[in-house]
């Protein structure tokens, strides 16, 4: 791909997964001071989804982005760079607010990282086989979800995460985190969404989960950078024994 395609196919998926509306050359060339022509813009388009990284809906003359041009820019143009300040600071004022009502820290964690994200989140102890979810309603505001067989699905999914949990896990190692999209999910309910999750130790040695399940039009780089803060915030002993003491 050039770096033309690559800019234009970024500014694509920026547009989809900001309004979930096909994007047309038109509203690119209005929107964004680009250095080439409207002509040069819908040629180069052409060649994207003739690649495969983009396609046309059959409601407009607008393009969305493929599996495959989700995939190229979650591998090489999406930007790596730490959590922002701002939500982090966002989610530890929002952890205050619920140790104030005695809600464990987990459950802090998941609810607040649905919000922000908003995803569906499971998390829980591998060893133990506990799982929980949150946010589900999330999945109910994307245009991805109004076909009732995809909240199907999901719900078929929650239903036996315990038994399906090695499925996910089986491609991601301890400690990272890893991304898939829509076919690439190791579970066949999720094919049709995309999930970010991770494997980590907690404070005490436990080997946990969490995951991140939502629309293939999800914003992949925030809801990455949240997933890695809440796991960061789950796994130090340090901030599980000390944070709430020095917020005071």
């Amino acid at each position: 791909m050039t770096k033309r395609q690559e800019k234009i196919l970024k500014i694509i998926i920026k547009e989809y997964t900001s309004n979930a509306v096909p994007v047309g050359s038109n509203d690119l060339v209005k929107k964004y001071n680009l250095p080439f022509s409207s002509a040069t813009l819908r040629n180069e388009m052409a060649k994207l989804e003739k690649l495969g990284f983009i396609q046309k809906t059959h409601i407009s003359s607008g393009r969305i982005p493929t599996d495959q041009g989700y995939r190229y820019f979650i591998d090489h143009l999406i930007e790596r760079r730490e959590s922002s300040l701002a939500y982090q600071k966002k989610l530890e004022l929002e952890l205050l607010k619920m140790r104030t009502r005695n809600i464990q820290l987990e459950r802090s964690v998941g609810k607040i990282l649905s919000t922000l994200s908003k995803c569906l989140v499971i998390s829980g102890v591998l060893d133990k086989g506990e799982f929980q979810n949150f946010g589900i309603h999330n999945l109910l505001e994307s245009p991805e979800f109004t076909s009732l067989d995809n909240l199907s699905k999901i719900t078929t999914l929650l239903d036996t995460i315990d038994e399906k949990i090695n499925q996910i896990l089986k491609q991601a190692e301890k400690g990272e985190v890893k991304i898939f999209i829509g076919k690439e999910n190791p579970v066949k309910e999720i094919q049709n969404s995309s999930m970010i999750v991770s494997r980590y130790e907690d404070s005490e040695g436990k080997d946990r989960v969490i995951a991140l399940i939502g629309p293939k039009s999800m914003k992949y780089q925030k809801n990455k950078n949240l997933l890695e803060l809440a796991k960061k915030l789950l796994s130090q002993n340090k901030f599980k024994n000390n944070f709430f003491k020095t917020k005071k």
